[in-house]
């Protein structure tokens, strides 16, 4: 008894911490474009302007990738397999980040991040789906939120290693490092649900599942409204703060790349912390709630505080508003529980890239079309007021799934 007891814990610290690392080199190369945005577009002769809407055109790309990614990635995950998803998605994306250091033209940048997009979509639903699968439910939790704390740290990682290498030397690490993580996951243990559920013949990975029951939509619509703020925050306030600090007033140039450094140095205490504060609330929802609070603080300070203020100001708000958005663990983990066995992974692959997408087709598009009416500021806090609205909504009536048993299937 002792050694089966140690063997599955065993299991259990594998698939964390290979789970953890996945996700540091997925955020790694999911943000070194936002990190790298003026200096490589510098480097490629666009001028300020350019830099400013091409940057924005490269990130639609790739969250549009993200976005058909999820739904290819999550079928197969529930198809094929946690782990083939797992090797399938960190080999493309690092192959194409390899390629994206031989970019020479903006057409070029965009399609490579779009296939970037295709491969990142993969790697957290099927991390945290294979990670709730293997832990006790009372663990569930802050197991999650240990992969995501960890994880998130690949932001920092990205910063200092644009401190100190070229651009394109940077996305050749990115890559490198996936491709050693590859061998890694050699070790890691399928889910044991998968396999039960794979022996019963029941329906796995159709994705219109999620849209044929009414029950089922609302789940996961809701699911995906409540994770909005997060790419906001990092999508518009950080990733263009600079181009915010410059419309306040602020005299210093603001580093984009170091505002997501400490955003996300913040995002990673945060999912850390939301993970042990849900297990102290018993809810999910409570955790929730209280972050949004916290969120919708710091996005009062980035309007208001900031005039004619410094560069230095601009970082901590941006570490503020990480650590409010720092739910991104615990919003993909209720993804999880909201669903059976046979759709788990199509569901928790698919809703974060969902969100990271709505980037592309809902928030970036909004932002911009109030730009046309009003000014840049302006433009931006009735954004995230909108979103702010929404997302609370949507929070109100989900689910709330904490100590949920895992073991059931959907019909």
């Amino acid at each position: 008894m002792q050694q089966h007891t140690t063997r599955n814990q065993s299991i259990f610290n594998t698939a964390v911490v290979v789970a953890a690392l996945g996700y540091f080199v997925d955020i790694y190369d999911l943000l070194l474009f936002s990190i790298i945005r003026v200096p490589s577009l510098v480097d490629l002769g666009l001028s300020k302007e350019q830099i400013l809407l091409d940057g924005e055109g490269i990130i639609m790309w790739q969250m549009a990738g993200l976005l058909i990614g999820g739904i290819i990635w999550g079928i197969m995950g529930d198809k094929k397999g946690r782990l083939s998803v797992l090797f399938g998605s960190i080999l493309l994306y690092s192959l194409a980040n390899i390629a994206n250091g031989f970019v020479e033209t903006v057409f070029q940048y965009k399609m490579i991040r779009f296939i970037a997009g295709l491969g990142l979509a993969g790697e957290l639903g099927a991390g945290i789906t294979l990670v709730s699968e293997l832990v006790s439910k009372e663990k569930r939790g802050v197991a999650t939120s240990l992969v995501a704390g960890i994880g998130l740290t690949g932001a920092v990682a990205a910063f200092i290693i644009k401190e100190n290498f070229h651009w394109r030397v940077c996305y050749f690490i990115g890559g490198g490092l996936g491709l050693l993580l590859l061998l890694l996951r050699v070790s890691v243990f399928e889910s044991g649900m998968f396999h039960a559920v794979k022996e019963t013949g029941a329906k796995r990975g159709h994705f219109f599942m999620l849209f044929n029951n009414a029950d089922r939509l609302r789940r996961y619509v809701l699911n995906i409204l409540i994770g909005l703020p997060t790419w906001f925050v990092i999508g518009v306030l950080v990733t263009f703060s600079g181009e915010f600090g410059e419309k306040m007033g602020i005299t210093e140039k603001i580093d984009p790349g170091k505002a997501i450094m400490f955003a996300y140095a913040a995002i990673s205490l945060g999912d850390i912390l939301i993970g042990l504060l849900s297990q102290w609330l018993k809810s999910r929802k409570k955790s929730l709630f209280v972050f949004y609070a916290i969120t919708a603080i710091f996005m009062l300070l980035f309007f208001t505080v900031q005039w004619n203020g410094t560069a230095n100001t601009m970082y901590w708000i941006c570490a503020g508003l990480g650590f409010g958005t720092g739910f991104w663990a615990i919003f993909v983990t209720m993804a999880a529980e909201q669903f059976g066995t046979n759709l788990r992974a199509t569901a928790a692959t698919t809703v974060p890239n969902m969100v990271r997408g709505m980037l592309a087709v809902f928030i970036l598009p909004l932002f911009q079309g109030l730009r046309q009416i009003t000014d840049y500021v302006t433009a931006g806090w009735i954004t995230g007021a909108i979103i702010m609205l929404i997302t609370v909504i949507a929070a109100y009536f989900i689910e709330e799934t904490f100590g949920k048993d895992l073991n059931f299937t959907e019909h």
